[in-house]
């Protein structure tokens, strides 16, 4: 497994592992704690898995947590998704860069998106089953949303959204969330 830095988003990381292929198919190790440690984070850290299933054209985000903000690992166990990364630490020298990744179970690498960043992507085929391993209890009264089409992002959806949830749907502009966050 190959850990690599995102460039245009500090602190950010895209695991890739190595599969070893035959004629059964495909096995690769998709989390290494040595690998991870490498890196100066701390695998220990991670104390809850979940994985969703999209239908192709559906997007989820983009979200983030108040507060402490969410580390989280990021992988498409199953198809593919376009996956989108906003930082948002104002203290970061990548305020506001954007990232953006095709994660896929070709590959099955893994996308570490550090405390602070907003997290989105869109299934790009008929079934994409997103996994995640987060660094702490999911409490919704900390969830923040910021709407995918906002032209201050500019995030280039690559297919037309089919469906999202309703929360997505009537989320505020990244203005609106950043001078709440102010307040």
């Amino acid at each position: 497994m190959q850990a690599t830095e995102v460039p245009a988003i500090v602190g950010a990381y895209l695991f890739e592992p190595t599969p070893y292929a035959d004629e059964r198919g495909f096995f690769c190790r998709t989390f290494d704690a040595d690998v991870v440690r490498s890196v100066g984070l701390d695998p220990g850290t991670f104390i809850q898995d979940s994985v969703s299933r999209s239908a192709r054209g559906v997007l989820r985000g983009l979200h983030l947590r108040s507060g402490a903000g969410e580390a989280k690992l990021v992988r498409c166990s199953y198809g593919r998704i376009f996956d989108v990364v906003v930082d948002l630490r104002t203290d970061s020298p990548t305020y506001r860069n954007r990232a953006f990744f095709e994660l896929s179970d070709a590959t099955q690498a893994t996308l570490y998106i550090p405390a602070g960043c907003a997290h989105g992507f869109q299934a790009l085929t008929e079934t994409a089953d997103t996994s995640y391993r987060i660094d702490r209890p999911h409490d919704p009264t900390e969830d923040v949303t910021i709407a995918f089409d906002d032209p201050e992002l500019a995030i280039p959806w690559p297919l037309p959204v089919t469906s999202m949830s309703q929360r997505d749907r009537e989320a505020p502009s990244l203005a609106q969330v950043l001078k709440h966050k102010e307040s």
